[in-house]
């Protein structure tokens, strides 16, 4: 398991990431510790969560995925052993029961929801924390055509400020974003260079064979910046493993048990998703496999977040590593994306 420097940090963490959004729903606790035990032994150093998890979130599971987290550092004794990434809310997506739904990131909201997961996770510290996606009503979770609204959001001045508080007070190692914009990444880069302040080590955006959209003016970023991108939602939902082609809906599985998670299956999301998994099998790949690979080789990636509801699928993804992407394959891959661009941004 190859290791990446994350940001300009003294931290390095595995080239794969192991998700964990799936845990406390889809997931037992006893899956979840199984999934952890399997990715360590394979080299997998880094775990991402968040305080909403489980997806979809709920009042009645809220917290859930870092409670069952905490309690296999409690049963484990390995904390120190792993690079943990948790994230912190932000308004609207139907929350109203975190924080009585007024969420923010200022300064209190930072310091309550920092206090909670600490409790939740059983630990002393967060080795990167994120902003989950952005205070203020702009482009991400698949929204196209940018229009501006003159609004009020927390002042990124206060949030690096108090985020720069909890790095001092322990609580925090690094800083990151998600779901973030060009204009928000460049502007909290240049304050934290301004003012000494914590400097955004990554950025955890969508990135797969049907939204690659990152490549557009964040990908720079990522590179010049040492501010990489942590992957998420590398196979699209599960549709680039091929388990949903022919309108297939596998028992158990995501799409097939939340009809809200939409985003990759429009029918142009669908004619591609079934141009990358014939692709692949004409190649004698596995479709799922040949999707991470993808993600896996480009160099403005410093980590791909996996998820998996079990461990054959949790295997598979971890072996995508000896797959390299050759440049004949990368050729034909993009070949399919001229013909049909982004189409689940």
């Amino acid at each position: 398991m190859q290791l990446r420097r994350l940001g300009t940090s003294d931290i390095h963490v595995s080239q794969i990431c192991l998700g964990s959004m799936t845990w406390g729903q889809q997931n037992t606790e006893a899956e979840a510790f199984a999934q952890l035990d399997l990715a360590k032994a394979k080299g997998v150093n880094f775990l991402d969560t968040a305080e909403m998890y489980p997806v979809p979130p709920r009042a009645q599971t809220y917290g859930s995925t870092e409670s069952i987290i905490g309690r296999y550092f409690r049963a484990r004794g390995n904390r120190a052993e792993w690079i943990l990434a948790s994230k912190i809310a932000g308004p609207g997506n139907g929350i109203d029961y975190i924080r009585d739904g007024q969420l923010k990131h200022n300064r209190a909201h930072l310091n309550a929801a920092v206090d909670a997961s600490l409790k939740r996770l059983q630990t002393d510290y967060l080795d990167l924390y994120q902003l989950h996606w952005p205070e203020r009503r702009t482009n991400y979770f698949g929204q196209l055509g940018y229009r501006h609204q003159e609004q009020e959001f927390t002042p990124l001045e206060e949030v690096l400020e108090s985020l720069d508080e909890l790095v001092r007070a322990g609580k925090i190692r690094q800083v990151g974003l998600s779901n973030e914009t060009p204009w928000g990444t460049m502007r909290f880069l240049h304050l934290a260079e301004s003012r000494s302040w914590p400097r955004m080590v990554s950025i955890q955006n969508p990135y797969n064979l049907l939204n690659r959209t990152f490549e557009v003016g964040l990908a720079e970023i990522a590179a010049r910046e040492q501010c990489g991108l942590l992957a998420y939602s590398p196979l699209a939902f599960g549709m680039l493993s091929g388990k949903y082609e022919d309108g297939a809906r596998p028992a158990g599985a995501r799409i097939t048990e939340f009809s809200r998670f939409t985003r990759y299956t429009n029918p142009q999301a669908q004619a591609a998703c079934s141009a990358y998994v014939g692709l692949a099998r004409e190649r004698g790949l596995d479709p799922a496999q040949m999707a991470l690979a993808f993600v896996n080789a480009q160099p403005f990636v410093t980590s791909n977040i996996i998820g998996a509801t079990n461990l054959e699928q949790l295997q598979c993804n971890l072996d995508s590593l000896a797959l390299q992407a050759d440049s004949e394959l990368l050729k034909a891959i993009d070949e399919i994306h001229r013909q049909q661009p982004n189409p689940a941004p």
